[in-house]
């Protein structure tokens, strides 16, 4: 506490260098004679004690200043009570803004990860401003933070969009602030990129390199056009081996689609189906809370969550706590599983592209294209809102569509 006091006698109350080591002195001597702690307030008795002792031995300037310095020691220790209080305060009311925030985004019915990145955002914003009350806070601050997140993150337009729709949620839904005048002015532009696409062969190495769930999954996602998250939520009742459909529900956007199912992949299929209702059968046995069930169906269909259909075609193994409800229930497998899994067999199958498990849904779009599809029916199928995101695989497929040979290959 001595150094603090220190810089406060240099920095803030502009004490002369040379004066600095009596100042120190005096008040390390006060705290050595009463025996107190050092960031302990000295009360008025024990510094007129300390004075009176000092008064046997030094002249009367030097207690004066002795005096002063102690008054100096207990307004800064006075002033950082305050700093602390204040900081305790605005850490209560930040925690408040996230738990209003959670509350605001489950009312709307956004998916958990969008809450979760939501609140990141938030909590990163909260350090940047250095926890400052919420309710002073400025769309100014909001630019600062995304010019930060530019210059010195040197953040994607995405990341710093997505940055931006997380504030936009606080400020419009939370503190109840328009800041409407600042979001064009501060928006990102989105750079195009064309997505990374595997040919046949490079998919069907890939996929010969796995096995089991995630050789499925993997096959799945490539056959169906499925995402990742899409994948994973699947359940029993969403295939339908007659149709030859897949049911997507609660997709990006929370819209449903239907979507093909291969022919090939029946068999397989079947087999999970069984491998699931093992893991289904035990969870019956041992009267275990049934699956998730999305919005108000659990309580509007008590019983739906135990039932055969709703539950995951690809269940995990273990059981985990539900971080919405806290209820320890069968959760779907994690999607880090399927990740990995692809990662590897890329890895194996000596593909220089950077693929990941999303790359299968790029393959699938492109190689519908390349067929001849329809653009339309490969938007349906991909559960996109605008063309203009299918269209993107047209520039990856052009080569085929048009036919056109380089004049050197001539």
């Amino acid at each position: 506490m001595l150094e603090k006091y220190k810089l406060y006698l240099k920095k803030e109350v502009k004490i002369d260098e040379k004066y600095i080591p009596y100042y120190l002195k005096w008040v390390g001597d006060c705290i050595s004679f009463l025996k107190k702690e050092k960031e302990k307030r000295i009360s008025n008795e024990e510094k007129q004690s300390f004075l009176l002792h000092l008064s046997e031995r030094y002249e009367d300037w030097q207690v004066k200043q002795a005096d002063y310095a102690i008054k100096l020691y207990n307004h800064l220790l006075l002033k950082k009570q305050n700093e602390k209080k204040t900081q305790e305060r605005q850490k209560s009311e930040w925690d408040r803004v996230e738990a209003k925030t959670r509350k605001a985004l489950r009312l709307k019915h956004l998916s958990y990860r969008t809450e979760q990145t939501y609140i990141g955002w938030i909590k990163r914003f909260r350090r940047f401003v250095k926890e400052q009350s919420p309710s002073k806070l400025e769309g100014t601050q909001v630019q600062d933070f995304l010019t930060h997140l530019a210059v010195d993150k040197r953040v994607s337009p995405s990341t710093q969009n997505q940055a931006l729709n997380a504030l936009v949620f606080l400020f419009k839904y939370v503190l109840k602030r328009d800041i409407s005048n600042y979001i064009d002015a501060i928006r990102a532009k989105e750079r195009r990129r064309l997505p990374v696409v595997l040919t046949r062969k490079e998919v069907k190495r890939v996929l010969s390199l796995m096995e089991g769930e995630q050789r499925l999954m993997a096959a799945l996602m490539y056959g169906c056009g499925l995402r990742v998250s899409e994948c994973m939520r699947l359940r029993i009742k969403d295939i339908d081996l007659e149709q030859n459909t897949v049911t997507v529900r609660g997709g990006k956007g929370d819209k449903d689609r239907i979507t093909l199912l291969p022919e090939s992949l029946k068999d397989e299929l079947l087999e999970q189906f069984k491998r699931a209702r093992v893991i289904y059968d035990e969870d019956r046995k041992k009267n275990l809370p049934g699956v998730y069930l999305p919005g108000a169906l659990e309580r509007k269909y008590p019983r739906a969550s135990k039932e055969w259909g709703w539950f995951w075609l690809f269940p995990s193994r273990s059981l985990s706590v539900d971080p919405k409800t806290n209820r320890v229930r069968r959760h779907h497998v994690h999607s880090a599983t399927l990740q990995r899994a692809v990662r590897d067999a890329v890895k194996k199958a000596e593909i220089t592209k950077p693929a990941t498990a999303h790359t299968l849904r790029h393959s699938f779009a492109t190689h519908l294209i390349e067929d001849g599809y329809d653009i339309r029916t490969v938007q349906e199928l991909l559960g996109h809102k605008s063309l203009n995101t299918t269209m993107i695989y047209t520039h990856v497929a052009r080569r085929n569509i048009l036919g056109v040979k380089s004049p050197l290959d001539l």
